[in-house]
């Protein structure tokens, strides 16, 4: 799973075992290490996220926090994902 970033102990990441056609682009959060289970964000054409499911119950104060970064890494997560998958589709 490539790790995009690290913050404190929680790690922004692309599960790389997407389904076809892949998914709109999202990031999966969790403590420690990967999990196919982690907070799933999804990224807006905008550069905004949507969090579409908290699975790793990151505490609201914290996971606010964490989306903060993931805006203003934007560009670099999408560059990360073209890496990952070619190609970049919005969930809005």
């Amino acid at each position: 799973m490539p790790q995009i970033f690290k913050i404190g102990s929680y790690l922004v990441y692309i599960w790389s075992n997407e389904n076809l056609p892949v998914e709109p682009i999202h990031v999966r959060i969790s403590d420690n290490r990967p999990s196919a289970h982690g907070t799933k964000v999804w990224l807006t054409k905008a550069g905004h996220c949507i969090v579409a499911k908290n699975s790793s119950k990151i505490p609201l104060h914290v996971l606010n926090d964490i989306l903060a970064v993931i805006e203003t890494r934007f560009d670099f997560i999408c560059e990360k994902w073209l890496e990952q998958f070619g190609e970049i589709h919005f969930f809005c």
